[in-house]
């Protein structure tokens, strides 16, 4: 996780950095070196806060065969001498998907080209794993013999592909090359299935976590031994609770609660409010009052977590509060509140942007519970968490939200998600979008017709215009 570069939401290369659906249209109306410069920076230097979550790959391919972009670029920052000191996935996993979705659509350039990285560059897995995908059995068999190169064919090196096998994404090539006619090939790569295998089961039957017998006061050291060494392991020591500890154990339980160690008290804390104990709440309204960070962190979540009525009826008092409690309240009223609860849902979402800004990770709860109770004047905020944020997800779940309050949103927001980066907002989009768009039918059209495109979008795309329309 790291916080990158982002231009401003107006900018061509703000819009593209977001995955925005307007991104792609603006940059097919803009001088074309300008487009394709705003689409190279964002695949060179990955623009998206959590790259392991958020979709950009195939939005900036479809892009660059809109644009017929070359891949010039993006072949210069794969071979940069800076590959063999960053062998970060970050720094070209992104560039890598693109590479991936421009082959699947026929790009030869592009299929050559992970061929190459994946014969010689740092983050030659990923590559691999693309061309599993894409690439036919001959193309994967060239490449047995520059992969196998890597690991050195002493212990230590067969212990090195033994894991690289075990942990492979998508396992074609492997499978393919444990049945290469070369025996120095199939072999080798045999061996390395076999010992993944055995390390894998022997990872599965060591542990080193509580054994039957252990009584409440083990379950907390533990725990207590875990934040030493820098482990949160309040939440796996509660679940050890609920098998170790009887109607008799309580009164300790509660004063561990109470006044116990860092870990003791997260783990009490954990365990009283996933069983609905009487005293849960006053406890945990008392450990935000004067626990350490990281009790205060454990007590609010382990509230967050609860369902009872009581829970929420507390909500509403500590609404407005201003504290980390009196957020949780009011997430836990956009998740289980009633319709009387917008008021307090509202102002929570409006205290977050102001304090925190677009990004600020209170909002995901806060936007799903404006569109679950139909806050109809929640969707002026929205609009500006939509424009301003970097997160692809929160804007999809804004989208869900301005769909359910927003009479505006067919005709608006909902005809630039059908370009979004996101296949769940286009999906929403396919939904809502207002047909007597030119635009909109066209796009319908070309989604339901890409063999890239999601089947959630596709089905959602059929329902608006039919196979009929589709074909013509």
């Amino acid at each position: 996780m790291f916080d990158p570069f982002i231009a401003p939401s107006g900018t061509l290369l703000g819009l593209l950095q977001r995955g925005r659906g307007d991104g792609t249209l603006h940059a097919l109306t803009a001088p074309r070196a300008e487009a394709l410069a705003a689409l190279n920076h964002c695949v060179l230097r990955d623009p998206r806060r959590d790259w392991q979550v958020e979709n950009r790959s195939l939005y900036y391919a479809r892009l660059y065969l809109d644009l017929d972009g070359g891949l010039e670029d993006i072949e210069a920052h794969l071979f940069d001498v800076e590959d063999a000191f960053d062998t970060e996935e970050s720094r070209t996993g992104l560039a890598l998907a693109v590479l991936g979705h421009l082959a699947s659509y026929g790009r030869r350039d592009a299929l050559e080209l992970l061929r190459r990285y994946a014969s010689a560059g740092s983050n030659w897995a990923w590559a691999l794993d693309e061309l599993a995908l894409r690439d036919d059995d001959a193309g994967l068999r060239a490449l047995a013999a520059p992969v196998l190169a890597r690991f050195a064919t002493d212990a230590e090196g067969e212990a090195e592909l033994a894991a690289a096998v075990r942990d492979a994404f998508e396992p074609r090539p492997w499978r393919l090359w444990a049945e290469d006619p070369r025996e120095y090939v199939s072999a080798r790569v045999r061996a390395a299935q076999e010992a993944g295998c055995f390390d894998r089961w022997q990872r599965q039957m060591r542990s080193g976590g509580p054994r039957p017998g252990w009584s409440v006061q083990a379950v907390f050291a533990w725990a207590q031994q875990g934040l030493e060494r820098g482990s949160a392991l309040h939440v796996p020591a509660a679940r050890c609770l609920v098998a170790v500890a009887g109607p008799e154990d309580r009164p300790e339980i509660v004063r561990a609660a109470q006044d116990g160690t860092e870990g003791a008290r997260c783990t009490a804390l954990r365990y009283l409010a996933d069983s609905n104990d009487p005293d849960a709440l006053d406890l945990i309204e008392t450990a935000v009052a004067t626990g350490t960070t990281t009790v205060v962190e454990a007590a609010v979540d382990a509230f967050e977590r609860m369902r009872s009525f009581a829970a929420v009826d507390r909500a509403r008092g500590w609404a407005r509060r201003p504290d980390a409690l009196g957020a949780a309240a009011g997430r836990m009223l956009a998740c289980r509140g009633a319709r009387k609860d917008s008021d307090l849902v509202l102002g929570a979402l409006r205290e977050a942007v102001r304090g925190e800004g677009c990004d600020a990770p209170t909002l995901w709860t806060l936007v799903d519970g404006a569109g679950r109770l139909g806050i109809v004047c929640a969707a002026p905020v929205l609009r500006h968490i939509y424009r301003e944020t970097a997160s692809s997800h929160l804007r999809g779940r804004c989208a869900r939200a301005l769909a359910a309050t927003d009479p505006t949103f067919p005709t608006g927001f909902a005809v630039e998600c059908l370009w979004d980066c996101e296949e769940a907002t286009r999906e929403i989009a396919a939904r809502h979008a207002e047909t007597g768009d030119a635009r909109v039918v066209e796009r319908l059209r070309r989604l339901a017709a890409d063999p890239a495109e999601e089947d959630d979008v596709q089905s959602a795309v059929r329902s608006r215009i039919g196979p009929d329309t589709t074909a013509r």
